[in-house]
């Protein structure tokens, strides 16, 4: 039997695609804000009776493709189920949340057994009967369009395993796997995709996920963080400009991009909202420009700061590193000779490494800086609210400095970022390259602001 084949269950009322584990994460994160909002309304008007032996929890998984990654066996091991935290890490209490949460046992002793079980379903995503609709949250599946990058791939395994033991599908398409992968995996989903109700993605940018919103039917669309690149794609919407990532803006379009036009264009539109659709941008960026008819909800990583830490903060400094040399925008010598010198102004110890940095660059670090090079198995956020992390973390413009004080708020530890000094960009980077970055930092929320460091 195909891996598609032995799906069991109801079609997905939401569908999700990520191509990255920050766009996993904030999936999840935009799950538990609702789920947390249908719980809470749940205790104040029960809902339909509840029947034994309805829908159980969805935590199948659906492989595409590409069926099994071979490197699977060979990644760290999971969360453990019962105690909801990475294996030898302390259990610790987890601090109260502003965020809303599932209803406790006791918030839920005067319910009906019946509207207890309902509630409960409902705030973990599920549908109950005699509901009409598909509540935000519910029936998710996750569909991870896989990329060819190693790190990415494994940081992604790691992710989907949180994502089923929080009760959501995850279908694993082996997007990129070869010449016929993109047809099977928009064939296979083709039928998925016509009766969603709800769309969630990770990345506007991605044609993948472009030509995917050709297909649906949905009368409501999500877009979740992939980073910085929500508030250019937020500001282009607001411009109705074309879609085009902010470190290529300004080049002269490819062959590729000319090709692809009426696929962009469409898919554009499609994110305008109207009176058939509605359009949700869920964020912790700030964004200036909110398009006519699109809500904006903020992201405040309450299921991050519940499922981990807090974590043990430690004396030191931690460096977080970035792309910026790898997409073009700042040359690698000059980028080499500021971590340097940052790490030796501030004592850093530790460098983590951003999951699309080179090997080459990251063993020139490591041998001319000292650091200690760290490749994490998951998002930045989740390392750090793990632990320990150093009193002071250090970075670039990037999208941590606006994600980890949200991460790591009432522990103690301060965000720090450094500018990017205009003689570091490459000469072939986007016009635009300075003043983004300078507003990703300028920013910024309750982030300690460094000069760019001097490499003279």
């Amino acid at each position: 039997m195909s891996p598609r084949a032995g799906q069991s269950g109801p079609p997905a009322r939401t569908l999700a695609f990520v191509e990255s584990p920050v766009q996993l994460l904030n999936v999840l994160e935009w799950a538990h804000l609702h789920a947390g909002r249908i719980a809470a309304g749940a205790q104040e008007a029960p809902g339909a009776p509840d029947a034994e032996g309805a829908q159980g929890a969805p935590g199948a998984e659906g492989a595409g493709t590409g069926g099994a990654d071979p490197a699977a066996a060979a990644r760290p091991g999971g969360v453990d189920p019962a105690t909801a935290l990475l294996p030898g890490q302390a259990a610790v209490p987890v601090p109260a949340l502003p965020a809303p949460a599932p209803p406790a046992p006791a918030a839920l002793g005067a319910v009906p057994p019946q509207s207890r079980r309902a509630a409960v379903r409902r705030a973990l995503g599920r549908r109950a009967p005699g509901d009409r609709a598909p509540a935000a949250g519910a029936d998710l599946t996750v569909v991870v369009l896989a990329p060819t990058d190693p790190m990415t791939r494994g940081q992604l395994r790691r992710m989907a395993d949180l994502a089923r033991e929080d009760g959501h599908r995850v279908r694993w398409e082996e997007a990129r796997g070869g010449a016929s992968a993109p047809f099977q995996t928009i064939g296979g989903l083709a039928g998925v995709l016509r009766r969603a109700d709800r769309i969630v993605m990770g990345d506007p940018f991605s044609r993948y996920v472009q030509l995917l919103l050709t297909i649906t039917r949905a009368k409501d669309l999500v877009v979740v963080d992939d980073g910085t690149a929500t508030m250019e794609f937020v500001a282009q919407l607001a411009r109705g400009e074309r879609l085009v990532r902010w470190h290529r803006k300004g080049g002269r379009p490819g062959a590729r991009d000319l090709l692809f036009a009426p696929v962009s264009s469409s898919a554009r539109r499609r994110l305008t909202p109207n009176a058939r659709r509605r359009v949700e941008v869920f964020s912790s960026m700030p964004v200036s420009e909110i398009p006519d008819g699109v809500t904006v909800t903020a992201n405040g990583f309450a299921w991050t700061r519940a499922r981990f830490g807090p974590p043990t903060v430690t004396a030191g400094a931690d460096m977080v590193g970035t792309s910026l040399v790898e997409t073009g925008v700042v040359d690698g010598e000059r980028y080499l000779e500021a971590v340097r010198a940052l790490a030796k102004a501030h004592g850093a110890t530790r460098y983590f490494a951003h999951r699309r940095e080179h090997p080459d660059k990251l063993r020139r670090l490591a041998a001319e800086t000292g650091l200690e090079i760290v490749r994490p198995e998951l998002p930045l956020e989740l390392i750090a609210r793990r632990g320990p992390v150093g009193r002071t973390i250090l970075s670039f413009p990037s999208t941590v400095v606006h994600t980890l004080p949200l991460a790591l708020a009432g522990t103690g530890v301060r965000v720090a970022v450094c500018d990017i000094d205009p003689a570091w960009l490459t000469d072939t980077a986007s016009p635009r390259a300075q003043g983004f970055l300078s507003g990703v930092t300028g920013t910024a929320r309750d982030v300690h602001r460094l000069a760019a460091v001097s490499l003279a």
